[in-house]
């Protein structure tokens, strides 16, 4: 009787003090908000959820833990994403505080404006049903959405935005202390924003081979491809094997592509101009690639200036028909997009260059 009436005691005692534990957390979390707005623990998010108004929606997803790979996340599961900006975001999810709260007699406007112009924000994290010993001693993981934030408006001193948090009562202010600027910006919605910009991350160890056509001179068009610890040069035209091509040149071509990078998604091109550029054929056409035999295509198209620009130059004879600094290009036949020609320099060169003559634009003309 003893023995069962000391459990019982014992039972009572730690049932009381998880009550008082849970109280304590509830009352530290109204008496100091500041101190857990933010997340903690960015390393186990698994997904981000973004959504505005204007009825843009993007799902991020984490898909590898390897430090060593391109990216880390993908767009909407299909695309890669932008590991940049997605250190970013996360960067901001785990520094963000709360400078002060709304004032009370603005809680009524700043929720009405949260409520016609924010970014609704879904973090979800690794759970684990058991997690004891300070993360030590870990069983049954499993996905939880963690915390949900609305993140509207910036503040009238553009230093800090509005945000609020799904459970608590009231908005609050938002900033990261020593960050001159607001957070808005960085949440996004719109999927193309967060696609990575990358062409080929390959470098010269991983390249099989690469092809330049270019259809309106095909005897300049080329091939080089592995063989054995070096390259190979062939015109393709003529199916020629060339030995004494510049091998400096060529090296330099070819480191290239470890990390060749578009400018920008050619999303807002009137179709005037998409239809002027693209009826006239591709300028070149690159393939790339790489010894597991993954290709990247590479279309290469003039881009038009807009004639109305010629009436606002001070002296038209200066205007150009064509884009001196960039060129369309559409990759893998999917997605359109602009790219610069310092960029693809010494990648978009006709088979003269590599065999030692001077540098010609010949292949973007």
């Amino acid at each position: 009787m003893k023995k069962r009436k000391n459990i019982i005691i014992i039972a009572a005692v730690v049932v009381i003090g998880l009550v008082a534990l849970i109280i304590a957390k509830h009352g530290a979390k109204d008496a100091t908000f500041d101190q857990d707005f933010h997340v903690e623990d960015v390393n186990s998010i698994t997904k981000i959820y973004l959504a505005d108004k204007q009825n843009h929606h993007v799902l991020l997803q984490r898909v590898s833990a390897d430090s060593t790979a391109d990216t880390l996340w993908t767009v909407d599961t299909i695309y890669p994403a932008s590991q940049p900006m997605v250190d970013l975001l996360l960067e901001t999810l785990h520094d963000m505080r709360i400078r002060q709260q709304v004032n009370k007699n603005a809680v009524p406007q700043a929720i009405k404006l949260l409520s016609a112009r924010a970014v609704k924000v879904e973090v979800y994290q690794r759970k684990y049903f058991i997690n004891w010993f300070g993360g030590k001693f870990k069983l049954f993981p499993h996905e939880k959405l963690a915390v949900t934030y609305f993140v509207g408006h910036e503040t009238q001193d553009m230093m800090a935005c509005h945000m609020f948090r799904e459970g608590d009562k009231v908005p609050y202010i938002i900033h990261i202390p020593g960050f001159r600027g607001y957070l808005t910006p960085r949440f996004i919605a719109d999927p193309l924003a967060w696609r990575s910009h990358s062409v080929v991350h390959w470098d010269v160890r991983h390249l099989q081979s690469v092809e330049l056509d270019i259809p309106a001179s095909p005897d300049q068009s080329f091939a080089v491809r592995r063989q054995g610890e070096g390259f190979s040069f062939e015109l393709t035209q003529s199916h020629t094997m060339v030995n004494g091509f510049d091998t400096a040149r060529v090296a330099q071509m070819l480191s290239s592509f470890a990390n060749l990078n578009f400018d920008e998604f050619a999303c807002n091109v009137p179709n005037s101009n998409m239809d002027t550029s693209f009826n006239a054929g591709p300028r070149a056409i690159l393939r790339v690639t790489s010894t597991e035999g993954k290709t990247r295509e590479v279309k290469t198209y003039l881009k038009y200036l807009n004639p109305d620009d010629r009436a606002a130059m001070p002296d038209s004879n200066l205007y150009e028909m064509f884009d001196i600094n960039r060129l369309y290009a559409i990759i893998d036949s999917k997605d359109t997009v602009l790219i610069q020609y310092y960029t693809f320099d010494n990648i978009l060169q006709p088979a003269s260059f590599f065999l030692g003559q001077q540098r010609n634009d010949f292949a973007a003309q």
